[in-house]
C-alpha cells in the first residue's frame, strides 16, 4: 500500500505573525528560551546535542523506522547545500534542548522546507512548538523566498493540524 503524503504549503506574506506571538511569549515567560544552531555556533557538541534530540523526537513519526547513525544524519542533513544553521530554531529549558524546528534552503526552487519539528514528550502541550515555527517562518524571509513547504503522514494528524492552524494549506507538489 502506498502512502499518500500528505503536502502543505504556506504563503508566508500571508502569515499572520501577531496571531501566535502569545505562543512564544507564553514560553518565555515559563523560562523557555529560543535560539538557532548559528546563534549557539554549529559546532561538533551542538550538531551532537541537535542530532540527539532529532532522534528522540523522531521516534513518534508514524512510518518513521529506524533512525539514522550520528555519521549517516550528519552527511544526510548538516553536510548538505540546503543545510544552513540559521534555519534551526531550537527550545531550550536553561542549558537542555526541549525542541527544534528545523527548515532547509531550496531558495533555488523558491521555497524553504520544514524537515522537522520536535518537542520532548514531557514538554508537549505548552505551544513550544507552534511558537518555533511561530519564530522559524523568519527563515523564509532570510533566504528571499515567499513558501515554506512541509510533508507529513497522514497519520500525523497532530502535526497536520498544527500546520493547517498556522495556516498551511494542502497542494501539489512533486514528493519522493
Amino acid at each position: 500500500m502506498t502512502v499518500q503524503w500528505v503536502r502543505l504549503e504556506l504563503d508566508v506574506d500571508v502569515f499572520d505573525a501577531d496571531r501566535f506571538q502569545g505562543y512564544v511569549e507564553r514560553c518565555r515567560e515559563s523560562g523557555i528560551s529560543f535560539t538557532t544552531m548559528a546563534e549557539l555556533g554549529d559546532g561538533p557538541a551542538e550538531r551532537s546535542a541537535l542530532y540527539e534530540l532529532n532522534k528522540e523526537c523522531s521516534a513518534d513519526i508514524p512510518g518513521r523506522g529506524p533512525f539514522h547513525t550520528f555519521d549517516a544524519y550528519t552527511r544526510l542533513r548538516l553536510e548538505v547545500d540546503s543545510y544552513d544553521p540559521r534555519g534551526i530554531v531550537l527550545a531550550r529549558d536553561g542549558d537542555a534542548w526541549i525542541g527544534m524546528a528545523a527548515t532547509s534552503d531550496h531558495r533555488n526552487a523558491g521555497f524553504v522546507f520544514n524537515e522537522m519539528t520536535g518537542v520532548r514528550a514531557e514538554y508537549r502541550g505548552r505551544g513550544v512548538s507552534l511558537a518555533m515555527k511561530t519564530l522559524g517562518i523568519g527563515f523564509a524571509a532570510l533566504c528571499g523566498v515567499g513558501r515554506i513547504r512541509t510533508v507529513h503522514h497522514p497519520a500525523n494528524a497532530t502535526v497536520i493540524a498544527m500546520n493547517r492552524k498556522l495556516g498551511y494549506v494542502d497542494a501539489e507538489w512533486d514528493y519522493p
